[in-house]
């Protein structure tokens, strides 16, 4: 108690006091160190000139005159001369001049500080983004560039401003993005140093008075605690109708309806989306590209328009009546639905869901009959059983066997020893879907082990390891991929690859290849994201697209399909849709796609062309 009621009493000394407002006033930046110094000058000056006067070292000197010539040798820093006065009055002058000497260095110091420090706030962009109606990106990465490339793509000429806003110098960003993409002069891009998980540091880039905010794609925690930063800033600025989108990759990181609703939020899960992408590209070579193209704004996109003459006419009708775009489905009482089938009836009030290069380039064309189509043509929609070897283990391992092909019917899975457990629940996935399922011991890290492998399968796919750094998985995956292209080359083997990858540039180390598709999960995620800012009311479209229920993408290769030979775009269309697809266009043999074909315009398809289609499974 005594050492508490001593430490309570404590008294400073003055150069405990003196030591504790020095540091006060240096808390205060360069304006308080500036402060100081002007003051201990003066003081300085002062009390040298009382002491000149009071000792009377300068005796023919008026008193105004000794004060100023102290003020004035502390600010040039003058040394005197013998002849200006007494050995006194030298030596006093002498040290406020070297006092002013030191006074005026330390304060070339403080300015210069100062002005650096300036300069490094403005390299920061700290200032407030003055913009109205411009799209804010939080999140940058070096290396992608996918995401910035297709928002410039979607200005299409128009005045367009992009804020991206990451925890790095400005500098490094706005010189990464000038270095690496084609920024056309409607294009402005504004970089800022945010810390996007902040709300107060996100006011910089005025997201109360933007069109749309985009959550680059990043780990999961980093995300989430974006879009509640964003979320929270527009609720406090009173504007939640912005909308907010960005990618998650795990199913269980989902924002409960109610708070989606309520802020404008729109997520979609990305390990699922990869999931059902890899599952359908591994039998059909070239479908990752496909999804590719149909999601790029370089290519065609999806619009809602409004289109003459429709009432009374049935889907099938249209579908043979429109030129330069494909009909996709219907909006209806604020419902769009896809691939509504061959005898919908439409109305005068419906708009149209299309897929065309630009939004007023589908034209109606006459056609009263369907008398010359080979409608009655039928396809065999039944493919050659076949094997798989998926090779890796992430969550997405369950989604995967759940989403492959129904020609599959023997899955080899070769990874890490799984629990019993997540085997179980494998197992009863392919017990579901009536696959055979059998798990792969050998060292696939051998030439032996790998080559006994590739002999087994005609189809491969590398799963990227999702829990260890994206770097270390990405070069795993590629060393798995150039062995497997060696073996299949040296042994003349037929069997196709599927890759997935984290980061995109990755995928550029080791180029296209021959059969090899390449699911890129920031590449993909891009894509999807600036989809969804670009076109918000197609957002039910999209997760329609992209999800395991309803109408998706597929290629049905013409010769196992029986449907080689030459057909009109309107007997593929019309034959198509009898078996419930839609037709958008095709992939020859050298893995080109064709969409937006003229009506009338005949295609000869061959054994190894594929059709691009949508429907349901």
């Amino acid at each position: 108690m005594n050492y508490k009621g001593n430490n309570r009493n404590r008294k400073f000394n003055l150069k405990n006091r003196f030591q504790y407002w020095f540091d006060n006033r240096m808390a205060k930046g360069s304006l308080g160190l500036i402060r100081v110094l002007i003051i201990a000058s003066i003081l300085l000056a002062v009390i040298v000139a009382s002491l000149i006067i009071a000792f009377h070292f300068n005796e023919e000197g008026e008193t105004v005159s000794i004060f100023w010539d102290s003020i004035s040798t502390i600010i040039n820093a003058w040394m005197p001369s013998f002849e200006d006065g007494s050995i006194g009055y030298l030596i006093l002058m002498s040290i406020v001049a070297i006092a002013g000497l030191l006074f005026t260095s330390v304060l070339i110091g403080i300015i210069t500080s100062a002005i650096e420090e300036r300069i490094d706030n403005l390299k920061r962009g700290n200032s407030v983004v003055l913009e109205k109606n411009h799209i804010v990106v939080l999140g940058f990465y070096p290396g992608e560039y996918t995401l910035l490339h297709q928002l410039i793509l979607a200005s299409s000429g128009n005045p367009t401003c992009i804020v991206v806003a990451e925890d790095m110098d400005r500098g490094e960003m706005e010189d990464l993005i000038s270095s690496n993409l084609d920024i056309p002069r409607n294009v402005r891009i504004v970089c800022r140093t945010v810390d996007i998980t902040d709300p107060v540091s996100l006011e910089k880039c005025s997201v109360e008075t933007c069109k749309t905010v985009i959550v680059s794609p990043t780990e999961d925690m980093r995300t989430i605690k974006t879009i509640l930063a964003v979320s929270a800033l527009l609720e406090e600025k009173g504007v939640p109708e912005i909308s907010v989108n960005a990618i998650i990759s795990k199913n269980e990181y989902h924002f409960p309806p109610s708070i989606i609703e309520a802020n404008n939020i729109t997520t979609l899960q990305t390990n699922q989306i990869l999931a059902k992408m890899i599952a359908h590209s591994c039998t059909q070579t070239g479908l990752s590209e496909t999804f590719r193209e149909v999601f790029d704004f370089e290519g065609s996109e999806f619009y809602l328009i409004e289109l003459p003459d429709i009432n009374g006419l049935t889907f099938s009708q249209l579908l043979m009546k429109t030129s330069h775009g494909t009909p996709l489905g219907v909006l209806r009482e604020g419902k769009i639905l896809i691939n509504p089938g061959a005898d919908f009836i439409l109305s005068d009030k419906d708009k149209i869901l299309v897929f065309s290069e630009e939004v007023d380039s589908v034209r109606m064309e006459e056609f009263d009959s369907i008398e010359n189509l080979k409608k009655d043509k039928e396809i065999v929609d039944i493919e050659d059983d076949t094997d798989t070897v998926i090779i890796g283990n992430n969550e997405s391992l369950s989604t995967i066997l759940h989403e492959l092909p129904d020609n599959v019917s023997h899955v080899l899975l070769v990874g890490e020893d799984s629990s019993r457990i997540e085997k179980k629940e494998l197992e009863d996935v392919a017990s579901e879907r009536n696959l055979k399922l059998r798990f792969y011991n050998e060292d696939v890290h051998s030439e032996k082990g790998l080559l006994a492998l590739a002999q087994k399968t005609e189809h491969i796919i590398i799963l990227n390891n999702h829990e260890g750094d994206s770097e270390e998985s990405d070069m795993e995956a590629i060393f798995m991929l150039l062995n497997l292209r060696d073996i299949r080359k040296r042994h003349h083997l037929n069997f196709n690859i599927t890759v997935e990858m984290q980061q995109e540039h990755h995928q550029k180390l080791v180029g296209r290849g021959d059969r090899t598709d390449y699911l890129v999960v920031s590449s993909m995620s891009s894509l999807i994201l600036a989809q969804l800012a670009e076109n918000p009311e197609l957002k039910d479209v999209f997760r329609e697209i992209l999800s395991n229920e309803g109408n998706e993408l597929y290629l049905k290769n013409a010769g196992l399909i029986k449907l080689e030979g030459g057909y009109s775009v309107r007997d593929l269309r019309m034959i198509l849709l009898k078996h419930g697809y839609i037709f958008l266009g095709y992939v020859d043999a050298s893995k080109n796609n064709h969409f937006h074909l003229p009506l009338d315009e005949i295609v000869i398809l061959k054994n190894e062309d594929n059709l691009i289609v949508l429907g349901e499974k």
